[in-house]
């Protein structure tokens, strides 16, 4: 959690996520057929640019294949240069989009999605990738491979009837340590008897 928070305020530091959109907004919805959902402060966003390996663009800590999955990803819009930080992609539920995008390491694509939050609140927005294709080819690929990966590297759980997260083994882990609200499970107890 730490890498992922010194990474979003380097790339504030540097000015190159998606920080100044109050002058653009709009700027990238034409064309679009992004589904939304009724977010805060959504905007459809299509544009092309490159996959890269954030802490590589940021710090020059480069890795093979831009971490094989292990690192966050982002794209580098080719309008302005800016660092995007997609990070989720289209499932309903909030998965990562790194299983999406590692095809793509170092490639130039055209996504298609919504960029999400209040940037004059929150410094910038995070973008949701739902469609993603090499740049300029004829067909877009639902970004949805998250859970069939995560399926794939859980195959006992998956078994499991019931949502991935009530599952995971890591999910199961920590709620066995330090309980469901992360407090101990004796707070757990004193919730449930309270309600």
């Amino acid at each position: 959690m730490n890498i992922v928070k010194t990474i979003l305020a380097a790339s504030l530091a540097f000015g190159m996520t998606s920080t100044a959109f109050a002058e653009e907004e709009g700027a990238f919805s034409k064309g679009s057929t992004a589904k939304t959902f009724g977010f805060q402060e959504e905007e459809k966003a299509l544009f092309s640019g490159k996959v890269v390996d954030v802490m590589c663009e940021l710090s020059g800590n480069c890795a093979d294949n831009c971490g094989n999955g292990n690192r966050l990803l982002g794209i580098v819009r080719d309008a302005d240069n800016r660092l995007i930080l997609p990070l989720k992609n289209g499932q309903f539920s909030f998965n990562g989009p790194v299983e999406d995008l590692l095809p793509y390491c170092g490639k130039k694509v055209d996504v298609d999605g919504i960029m999400v939050g209040d940037a004059e609140v929150y410094g910038s927005k995070f973008y949701m990738v739902q469609k993603i294709r090499d740049a300029g080819a004829p067909e877009f690929k639902k970004a949805n491979l998250w859970t069939k990966a995560w399926a794939k590297r859980n195959e006992e759980a998956a078994k499991i009837k019931g949502p991935w997260f009530r599952k995971d083994p890591r999910v199961v882990k920590q709620i066995e340590v330090t309980g469901y609200f992360g407090l101990g499970h004796d707070a757990d107890k004193k919730y449930a008897a309270e309600n």
